[in-house]
């Protein structure tokens, strides 16, 4: 009778261990399962992020527009070295230069530039219709000499097209609009 018992104590106890054991798998598979998903969207989310990535070229400031400096590396420009001031959000009616273009961009703003030689209304009101919807760290100027009709710019990222696409550009204004790229310093 003793044996008995025994033995149904320790065939207990090796079912509560399997029970344990197997919990124990579950509780990793689920957490394994969890950090696979989680990884996954995250790296959906960043291969999807609109426009083209362009290298940061720095965020020094330069005295003037006279003021020598390496070349950009896209255009129009995306970082690199700019002015120790910013242009009006907004709407422009004239070009903006690219050294002051470049701290817009630094301090979270998108650019949505376009280039119509033979001028393009039609274009110009729509465009115009995006960037007032925005209060601030949104510009629209024109670009000439582009080669393409439309480019967005953030810092570090670039969108050029031809055809107006709404979608396309709420998009990236969304995604880069107020993000402040400034170095931190301590």
């Amino acid at each position: 009778m003793v044996a008995r018992t025994m033995g149904k104590a320790k065939l207990k106890q090796t079912r509560f261990r399997l029970r344990r054991g197997l919990k124990r798998q579950i509780g990793w598979g689920v957490a394994l399962l969890v950090a696979i998903t989680v990884g996954y969207f995250a790296y959906q989310a960043v291969g999807e992020l609109p426009g083209t990535s362009v290298p940061i070229l720095g965020t020094y400031h330069i005295q003037n527009l006279a003021t020598p400096r390496l070349p950009y590396n896209s255009d129009p420009p995306t970082s690199g070295p700019h002015l120790g001031s910013i242009a009006s959000w907004g709407v422009h009616t004239e070009p903006i230069p690219k050294e002051l273009q470049v701290h817009n961009l630094e301090d979270g703003g998108v650019l949505v530039q376009y280039n119509c030689p033979q001028g393009c209304p039609d274009l110009l009101d729509k465009l115009t219709s995006i960037v007032n919807s925005y209060e601030q760290h949104v510009i629209l100027a024109p670009y000439p000499g582009m080669d393409r009709r439309i480019a967005l710019t953030a810092w570090g990222r670039i969108d050029k097209f031809d055809e107006f696409d709404e979608q396309r550009m709420t998009r990236f204004i969304k995604a880069y609009k107020g993000i402040d790229h400034h170095v931190q310093r301590f």
